[in-house]
C-alpha cells in the first residue's frame, strides 16, 4: 500500500491527484503545517520535515513532481506519462520540471513574505517582486494553452497535474485574478476533472477524520 504524507493544500496535492487519476490504492496521512513544528514525531519518518513524503515498499520520495512521474511509470503504462519514443517527450519533461522550478518557487516566497512570516518580518517588496516573477513565467502556460486543451502530447498528462497544482496555489494566495484568459480557462477545465474532484474530497475527508485543521493553502 502506498502511503502519502500530506498537508492541506500543499505540494503533496500533486501525487494525491495523480493517485486518484490512476485509481491506485493509498493511505493518506494528514499533518498540520508546518509538520516540522507541529508534528515533530514526523521528523523520525522524514528528517527533512517536508511535505510530501511517499512510501511505497522500500521506496521513499520527497519531491512532488518526481513522485508523479514515479507513479506513472512504476504502475503504468499510463497515458498520464509521455514515453521516450513520443515526439512530445522533451516537452513533457520540460513541463514537469517547470512546474516547481519556475512556477511554484516564486509563489512560496510570495506566501512566506505576505502571510506566513510574523507581521514584523513580512516584506511587501519581496512579495510583489516574486508575484511579478510568477506572472511573467506564467506567460509560457498562456501561450501553450492558446490553441490546446492541455500542455503537451495532445492529451491530459502528469504535466497538467503538476502545473495545475501551481495554478491551485496561485488561487489560494490571491494571484488567480491576474491569470490571462487562456490560463483561466485551462485551470477551469482541470478543476472539472473527476480525478481532481476526488483528490479534493479525499483531502477534506482525511483532514476531518484525522482532526487536522485546514490552513493557509500552499
Amino acid at each position: 500500500m502506498i502511503t502519502l504524507y500530506h498537508c492541506d493544500g500543499a505540494r503533496s496535492f500533486r501525487p494525491l491527484w495523480m493517485l486518484e487519476e490512476m485509481g491506485l490504492p493509498y493511505e493518506l496521512k494528514m499533518l498540520p503545517f508546518p509538520p516540522r513544528v507541529f508534528a515533530k514525531e514526523y521528523l523520525a519518518i522524514n528528517p527533512l520535515g517536508t511535505i510530501p513524503f511517499m512510501i511505497d515498499g522500500e521506496t521513499k520520495m520527497t519531491e512532488s513532481s518526481g513522485i508523479c512521474y514515479y507513479l506513472g511509470t512504476k504502475y503504468g503504462p499510463s497515458p498520464l506519462v509521455v514515453g521516450m519514443d513520443d515526439p512530445a517527450y522533451g516537452a513533457f519533461l520540460n513541463w514537469m520540471y517547470f512546474s516547481d522550478a519556475t512556477l511554484t518557487f516564486p509563489q512560496t516566497l510570495v506566501l512566506r513574505y505576505s502571510q506566513l512570516e510574523p507581521e514584523e518580518r513580512r516584506n511587501p517588496q519581496v512579495a510583489g517582486d516574486y508575484t511579478k516573477w510568477f506572472l511573467g513565467r506564467l506567460r509560457a502556460v498562456e501561450a501553450a494553452t492558446a490553441n490546446a486543451e492541455t500542455l503537451c502530447a495532445g492529451r491530459f498528462t502528469a504535466a497538467d497535474i503538476v502545473n495545475g497544482y501551481a495554478l491551485r496555489l496561485a488561487g489560494n494566495i490571491g494571484l488567480a485574478r491576474d491569470f490571462g484568459p487562456n490560463v483561466a480557462a485551462y485551470w477551469a477545465r482541470l478543476q472539472e476533472r473527476d480525478g481532481y474532484q476526488r483528490a479534493v474530497a479525499a483531502e477534506r475527508k482525511a483532514g476531518v477524520e484525522q482532526n487536522v485543521a485546514p490552513r493557509i493553502r500552499a
